[in-house]
């Protein structure tokens, strides 16, 4: 019965890995893994948390102040009876009770400019959220893309120790038919072995990308983990490329990066009005009702009246209004208003450095992908004439015309070709993602 038991869970947990195993990730789902899990992203969340939790108390603190609080004396010696306004000689015992609510009427609008303040910080913290997002999003695709790129080297790189693989064997057929030479057969035996190296080193390059990817996503491990390998990557080379401006001016109407300078700066503006505000008199209503007890309160035949009679008659209320007029305050209130215009002005700076670094990034990735394009035209035509020089050379040392170190100049010709073409290729996918992305094309494949 325990090795049925055993089997069975050995069997589930074989199920369950390859279950994970098949699991392939394509690369929306990593990107919207990440959003959801990545910890830069919850950083940014808890700050936007503690924002809408300041504004929150900026929209409370409009509303009246109002506290209870409640005291118990031990008098000793020539003490005076808070309850009878008396000197007594006395030890006795006194209680006091008092509830009081206050509330500003007016405070030169710095409530107001504290709420609109708060609200435009919560909502700049929610677009560095999203800003989060975009880097997050940006640094997935490059790994996602990373990983494409690196499959399809290493099976350029393994098709290439193939036909090594039978170019050996044929070349050894040759030598023992006398047809080649010895060397010949050396030289192509060290051509594999630099190629094996190549299958390694593609594969070990294919093993840190899909590290670097899982470690972006905060995964515990690579094992079991694949990613979606779309039908075809290649882009239409045809197409125009979208020009700088219209990236541009669509991505100021919503990226974050810009969205969020906006909102600080509005912030700022409201903060300087915040501060103007306190040159304003105030203006505040208060209330209060309080009552207590005391041992000296003695009816005519000097008995201690009791509790509840003291609590009712002793009872008091009042009712004041305070204007309060700034005259002086040691020049405090002037230095921050100097000071909240210069942060308006740096956030202005900010929002102006923003825009000016988007530009920039936007002509990089216009230029990457100008630059991409071009290469690969280039890199095309290379290979197509590497193809065919490396077929025809092929042919000639298949027939001893050329011997193997032609052969193999003329084969890495080739792989070099295919891999910068390969390399010209993605170089254009990313570049042309990060132009759609701009203008708010989801990242996908």
């Amino acid at each position: 019965m325990k090795k049925r038991y055993f089997v069975l869970v050995v069997l589930f947990i074989s199920i369950a890995a390859n279950t994970n195993a098949q699991k392939e990730w394509s690369l929306s789902e990593c990107i919207e893994y990440a959003h959801a899990n990545n910890l830069r992203v919850k950083s940014a969340e808890y700050q936007a948390d503690i924002a809408n939790n300041d504004l929150f108390q900026a929209k409370m603190n409009i509303l009246p102040d109002v506290n209870a609080g409640a005291s118990r004396y031990y008098n000793f010696g020539h003490t005076v009876d808070m309850q009878t306004n008396s000197f007594s000689d006395n030890d006795f015992l006194s209680d006091s009770y008092e509830i009081g609510a206050s509330v500003f009427l007016f405070t030169g609008l710095r409530n107001y400019n504290n709420i609109k303040a708060n609200e435009y910080l919560a909502l700049s913290r929610l677009q560095d959220v999203e800003r989060e997002k975009v880097e997050i999003t940006f640094e997935i695709a490059t790994a996602y893309l990373r990983i494409l790129f690196n499959r399809e080297l290493l099976e350029i790189a393994r098709s290439q120790r193939d036909v090594t693989n039978l170019q050996v064997e044929r070349t050894d057929k040759l030598v023992e038919a006398g047809s080649a030479a010895r060397g010949d057969l050396l030289e192509i035996i060290a051509q594999r072995a630099a190629e094996d190296l190549n299958v390694t080193n593609a594969q070990n390059d294919l093993n840190l990308a899909y590290l670097n990817l899982t470690q972006l996503l905060d995964l515990d491990s690579v094992a079991g983990f694949e990613v979606f390998v779309p039908d075809t990557v290649d882009p239409d080379f045809a197409a125009p490329i979208i020009d700088v401006p219209t990236v541009f001016y669509d991505g100021l109407g919503f990226l974050p990066h810009v969205k969020s300078a906006e909102y600080t700066l509005l912030a700022s503006e409201k903060n300087l009005a915040i501060q103007k505000g306190r040159l304003s008199p105030t203006l505040s209503l208060s209330s209060n009702w309080g009552t207590g007890y005391s041992e000296n309160v003695r009816d005519l035949d000097g008995e201690i009246i009791s509790y509840s009679e003291q609590f009712r008659n002793l009872d008091y209320q009042n009712l004041f209004i305070t204007l309060r007029v700034p005259i002086f305050n040691k020049w405090s209130v002037k230095n921050d208003i100097s000071n909240a215009k210069i942060t308006v002005l740096d956030a202005e700076n900010t929002l102006d450095l923003t825009k000016q670094q988007l530009y920039k990034e936007i002509q990089q990735a216009y230029n990457d992908a100008v630059s991409a394009k071009e290469k690969y035209k280039s890199a095309n035509e290379a290979v197509i004439s590497y193809a065919e020089a490396f077929g025809y050379t092929e042919q000639k040392f298949n027939v001893g015309i050329v011997n193997s170190v032609e052969y193999n100049i003329a084969k890495n010709n080739f792989i070099k070709a295919e891999s910068d073409l390969l390399q010209a290729k993605y170089e254009y996918v990313f570049a042309l993602k990060i132009l759609d992305f701009y203008r708010g094309i989801p990242m996908t494949l």
